[in-house]
């Protein structure tokens, strides 16, 4: 009993050994959101304040994600928009300063993220999302010399689902969201 112990210790240890850790580049990660309004236009905004950590193993194909988005941090060029929005009716900032994403299920093809299933913390309410990567890379950042992967994550949710009711149908209850994220190896 004694050997099986060790030699599944080693095997769990030699599959760990494989994972990288990363952190959120703050300064090239800007979550973003489209949404339609009126039927007139696609109206857009971003998140100027995003951290989180990144841990990918592509050998054995896991990984895990946890994202945190500053919502006060919310910018759409109109600051007449933008406090509205950090209001009751949209982000309700003073009750839920925070948006995350966890994810402990990340699918891989060949050796590359494609999709990150996991759950998306709006407005204190929490639901299934899947995030869809694309454009993975990794490299030495050219400046810096440090290891870096960045990638491109987006999804579509319902609004209403985390309570956002407000202004709906003029106001798109389908919101796209897009992930620009780059992060560095620890």
């Amino acid at each position: 009993m004694r050997k099986l112990l060790s030699a599944l210790a080693l095997v769990f240890l030699a599959a760990s050994a494989n994972a990288e850790d990363f952190t959120v580049d703050a300064r090239h990660t800007f979550p973003s959101f489209e949404v339609n309004h009126m039927g007139l236009s696609t109206q857009r905004g971003r998140f100027d304040v995003t951290g989180g950590k990144i841990t990918l193993d592509s050998a054995a194909k896991t990984g895990a994600i946890a994202i945190e988005i500053d919502a006060a941090s919310v910018n759409t060029g109109l600051k007449e928009l933008e406090k509205h929005l950090k209001g009751e009716d949209f982000f309700n900032v003073e009750k839920h300063p925070r948006i995350t994403f966890k994810s402990a299920n990340v699918e891989f093809e060949g050796d590359k993220p494609k999709a990150a299933h996991g759950e998306l913390t709006l407005l204190g309410v929490t639901k299934p999302v899947t995030l869809s990567i694309a454009s993975f890379n990794c490299r030495i950042h050219p400046m810096n010399k440090k290891f870096v992967c960045g990638a491109d994550a987006s999804t579509s949710i319902k609004r209403s689902d985390f309570g956002m009711n407000y202004a709906i149908p003029a106001v798109s209850d389908e919101v796209k969201l897009f992930i620009q994220i780059e992060a560095f190896r620890n």
